[in-house]
């Protein structure tokens, strides 16, 4: 796992190999920054259940003002630590090691412009996270929000279900990995 571009190009991440982590393979980080380059320079980002930190870490290397990134997981924050330190963005990095509900409330007065939505698939609460995302009124003007997860279906019927002020943009599939790209309806 490593930095894919921009100033830290090439920094090793380093993981940890549980059942409860699964890293954003480089064959996914590649097309999906691609296809949101244009909204990362000088990006307010949130790396919800950030995990080793790399889609956070991969955009503070291509532009990105600062990142949050959260996670439950004292052991993963201690890595995701480590990474931060590795790739030397101390300064546009904010850590928060609670539950994804209570680092959405502590974070309610920011507006972001990049979400990154990556939880343990057999968990199935990325569309909960998104609609305590929209009833926070986290999004700036012309933000995105990207879900990552193994069954589009289910996350596509369930946001069809809620009714949510939000538009499906794109969905890629790269094998087992599905990301969904949505934009709040203007």
């Amino acid at each position: 796992m490593r930095i894919i571009s921009g100033i830290a190009r090439g920094t090793k991440i380093n993981t940890i190999e549980n059942l409860s982590t699964r890293p954003t393979l480089d064959r996914v980080k590649e097309p999906l920054f691609s296809i949101i380059q244009a909204y990362i320079y000088d990006a307010n980002v949130l790396d919800l259940f950030a995990g080793s930190g790399a889609l956070g870490l991969e955009s503070i290397s291509r532009g990105a003002k600062k990142c949050i990134f959260c996670d439950k997981s004292f052991e993963v924050v201690k890595i995701l630590k480590q990474n931060i330190k590795k790739t030397g963005f101390d300064e546009k990095s904010i850590v928060i090691n609670k539950d994804y509900k209570k680092c959405l409330e502590q974070i309610k007065d920011e507006k972001l412009d990049i979400i990154f939505i990556d939880p343990p698939y057999r968990l199935d609460i990325a569309v909960d996270a998104l609609k305590r995302i929209l009833n926070l009124n986290l999004l700036s003007k012309d933000a995105i929000v990207i879900i990552e997860t193994d069954d589009e279906n289910r996350e596509l019927q369930e946001l069809e279900n809620l009714n949510l002020n939000i538009e499906v943009k794109d969905v890629r599939k790269y094998g087992r990995v599905k990301l969904i790209f949505l934009h709040e309806r203007g």
